[in-house]
């Protein structure tokens, strides 16, 4: 009869909790938790493009301010501030994606990036985006061009300096001289 009577203690607490109230269950207090969490989220990073100071910015700066001079470091001790990267905008941003992915597909000059930017053939961004995403993305120029010129012989033998020629001509991939030199030299 023990078992019978085990069993029927589980089965009384199970009914028991099946009947509970829906604010008294856990996974709707886990489920509001974490809704109010992302609440919390979205909202503490709304503040944040704001260009004026808020009061916790204040006052942070005033007890960095009120140190004694003891505990400040010297002038030779300071540690160089932080590059920090350029705030973007969210079309320089996707100018500067659009940037890195043309270049994992081909070699590109930087003029030659910013025209495929910007026209209407390409991704039809603002001159400036383009500008902007050709500053900022990660890549030798000099590769580039060297990888353009390998590309140029597999399609027609040139000459060096026919070579030189179209990688910096207008009609071509519009690479400084220099870098055309560059290139040139390394593939000759």
């Amino acid at each position: 009869m023990r078992q019978s009577t085990k069993a029927d203690h589980k089965a009384a607490k199970a009914y028991a909790k099946a009947t509970r109230p829906w604010y008294k269950k856990k996974r709707w207090w886990a489920t509001g938790l974490l809704l109010i969490i992302i609440i919390a989220a979205a909202g503490g990073g709304a503040g944040s493009d704001d260009p004026n100071t808020t009061a916790s910015e204040d006052t942070s700066q005033d007890s960095q301010s009120e140190k004694p001079a003891a505990e400040e470091k010297p002038a030779a001790e300071e540690e160089p501030p932080a590059e920090e990267e350029p705030e973007m905008t969210s079309g320089q941003e996707r100018a500067l994606e659009s940037a890195e992915n043309y270049l994992d597909i081909g070699p590109f000059s930087k003029e030659g990036l910013i025209q495929q930017l910007s026209s209407s053939a390409g991704n039809g961004f603002s001159k400036a985006d383009a500008t902007f995403a050709a500053n900022n993305v990660e890549v030798d120029w000099k590769k580039e061009a060297v990888e353009a010129a390998e590309d140029y012989l597999e399609i027609s033998p040139m000459s060096k300096d026919q070579l030189i020629q179209q990688l910096s001509s207008s009609a071509g991939h519009k690479f400084t001289p220099a870098q055309a030199r560059y290139a040139a030299n390394e593939v000759y």
